[in-house]
């Protein structure tokens, strides 16, 4: 078994990896950026090593830096964890390269292959498994996506080759909409996957989601774990997940099931990976009708990695899937076979999410749990990091937790995660309990009849409001709650071995730098803001301008800059593309006018209320 690992990722995936590596003996190594220096996977972790500032690029997804981090600690392998390096290729191949350290996920050549959605498409088609008509090749230019759109009808998907969950994919409803939307698609597969490469589908317009967890070891064995439905989605972020799903025969979810074993065979896929498809729905399927062999699914697409709702599969089992992950990489062969796995009562996962639902699922841009009392009792799992106390980090996606439930059945299941969610304490930041609680008691999701469409074009957003203000608990910290900390870099030495070693001091007059050794960047005066002094910010570079200032909503980085000084513009129009929690976000003139003042560029980090441009 592996002596130490290393766990390139952060928060709740993190703790998950770490715990496992525990309970089978290994000791683990954390990184994390400057954002995430008290965060609760670096204290769990037994070791941890900082790989840069907050920014993701620069950090988290910086492979050298995780990789040589790695090879400091002495680690014999690395685990990606989901998001941020766990799905690229490369990243991938350089750590197999890398002596001494190994993978745990499939090889970079399956996760080249299947991971990119253009080969993975070819591969399904080869092993026949259905596909949604689309095409196999990168697609370059606009007048490739006007064409498909005559030929196959609108609307139509652009979609990153190294995406998932939404991101790095655009819908094209009309002609005219293709060339804006095929730069958003590629520019977003480039920040988020390094990869700009884009392919097109028919895009189905009410689907289920449904998924099979792949379990496979280089011996040639491959489990399936059956399937889960993450059909609940915003978006086309997944928001709550179960299994089995409510709406399929035994016969299709069998059909599915073999589908996706058909397909891991056919790439010669290992490791733990998710084959995801879409099910048409029969939108005259009436309450307690299922869908049946007769239902038409397609393949969409592969996950590389383990995944977010992984956990429902493992309720479900009783099969510890990073585990095997872990005991995969180290050559093991699976120890059970098809006939073995049972899927045992129902299972749901509730993200929690640290958003305000009611107002549009929009992420906190800080805050501080004052409160953080998570639920207990029978069929009751918690996937967390953070603790009461605990800062809110709002530079990476806003999950911070997942409540996991199981019953005997979907009505137990549902009654129970009701109890569960409603003992739920959390205070200090907004979250989307509430919305949860209001889906527990919501027709369409009850009687399982619910589709990827149903939050964004049914659910009144009025009955997500009530639920907010019924529900919802205090966000505001306690005022004078801010402590004064003091940065200080010192040189130790132990056994021989120097060290240099940051020091904070919290709640107390700041100790003067001795001469001795140099100041180590300290002097006792409170850290400005990366950028510099108020007069050379963007805020107060544009407070100089007459006009109205358009600000930033929530913290994020400017993709893109829609207009420059002198350009005249109408109410509503996109003057900046502001990427948050991962998605890109368009911010419009609230009024028309001249823009007198742009006072942000391409790449640059805002918080939210900093003037990005100014209208007179």
């Amino acid at each position: 078994m592996f002596d130490k690992v290393l766990v390139a990722n952060r928060g709740e995936i993190a703790v998950r990896v770490m715990r496992a590596c525990e309970e089978l003996g290994i000791d683990t190594v954390a990184v994390y950026s400057e954002a995430d220096k008290d965060s609760g996977h670096v204290r769990y972790a037994d070791e941890a090593y900082n790989v840069g500032p907050a920014r993701a690029a620069d950090s988290y997804l910086d492979h050298e830096a995780v990789i040589d981090a790695a090879t400091k600690a002495d680690a014999d392998a690395i685990h990606p964890g989901y998001g941020f390096l766990a799905e690229n290729a490369e990243f991938a191949g350089k750590v197999e390269d890398t002596e001494g350290v190994k993978w745990i996920g499939p090889s970079a050549d399956s996760m080249q292959q299947l991971g990119e959605k253009t080969h993975a498409r070819k591969t399904m088609r080869e092993a026949d498994v259905p596909i949604v008509p689309g095409t196999t090749d990168p697609v370059e230019d606009p007048e490739e996506v006007t064409e498909f759109g005559d030929e196959h009808g609108y609307p139509v998907a652009i979609k990153a080759e190294g995406g998932g969950g939404g991101r790095g994919m655009k819908v094209v409803r009309s002609a005219e909409e293709a060339e804006d939307q095929l730069e958003s698609a590629k520019r977003e597969g480039e920040a988020y996957f390094d990869n700009d490469n884009v392919y097109l589908e028919r895009y189905l317009e009410n689907p289920r989601h449904i998924e099979v967890q792949i379990i496979a070891d280089h011996h040639g064995n491959v489990r399936h774990l059956g399937e889960r439905d993450c059909s609940l989605q915003r978006r086309h972020q997944k928001v709550i997940e179960e299994g089995p799903s409510p709406a399929l025969t035994d016969e299709l979810r069998e059909e599915i099931a073999e589908a996706a074993r058909r397909g891991a065979d056919a790439a010669g896929y290992y490791n733990a990976g998710t084959f995801e498809f879409l099910v048409e729905e029969d939108a005259e399927r009436e309450d307690g009708e299922l869908l049946g062999p007769d239902a038409n699914f397609y393949f969409l697409e592969v996950n590389t990695r383990i995944q977010v709702e992984h956990t429902v599969t493992e309720e479900l089992t009783d099969i510890d899937i990073v585990k095997w992950q872990i005991r995969v990489a180290q050559d093991e062969e699976l120890g059970f076979d098809q006939d073995d796995v049972e899927l045992e009562g129902h299972a749901m996962e509730f993200r929690i999410n640290a958003e305000n639902a009611a107002d549009d699922f929009a992420p906190a841009t800080g805050g501080k749990l004052t409160t953080y009392d998570p639920p207990g009792g029978i069929g009751v799992r918690l996937d967390d990091a953070l603790r009461q106390g605990d800062e809110l980090v709002t530079d990476y996606d806003s999950m911070v937790a997942k409540l996991i439930v199981h019953g005997a059945d979907r009505e137990e299941c549902i009654v129970r995660s009701q109890r569960a969610l409603a003992e739920y304490d959390i205070e200090g930041i907004p979250t989307i309990i509430p919305f949860h609680r209001l889906m527990l008691e919501d027709d369409a999701f009850v009687s399982g009849t619910h589709t990827t469409k149903y939050l964004d074009h049914t659910l009144d957003n009025e009955r997500i409001e009530e639920a907010q203000e019924k529900w919802g608990t205090e966000t505001t910290s306690p005022a004078g709650d801010d402590e004064e900390v003091v940065e200080r870099e010192f040189t130790v030495e132990i056994n021989g071995k120097r060290f240099e070693v940051d020091l904070e001091e919290r709640g107390a007059a700041a100790i003067p730098a001795s001469g001795a050794g140099g100041d180590g960047g300290a002097s006792g005066q409170k850290p400005q803001p990366a950028g510099g002094d108020s007069e050379s910010s963007s805020g107060g570079a544009a407070a100089d301008a007459e006009g109205e200032s358009v600000t930033a909503e929530m913290q994020g980085t400017i993709l893109d800059v829609k207009v420059d000084e002198g350009d005249e513009v109408a109410s509503g129009d996109v003057v900046c593309v502001l990427e948050a929690m991962k998605m890109e976000n368009d911010v419009v003139a609230d009024r028309g006018g001249t823009v007198t003042r742009v006072a942000v560029g391409e790449g640059d980090s805002v918080d939210m209320g900093d003037v990005l441009v100014v209208i007179e």
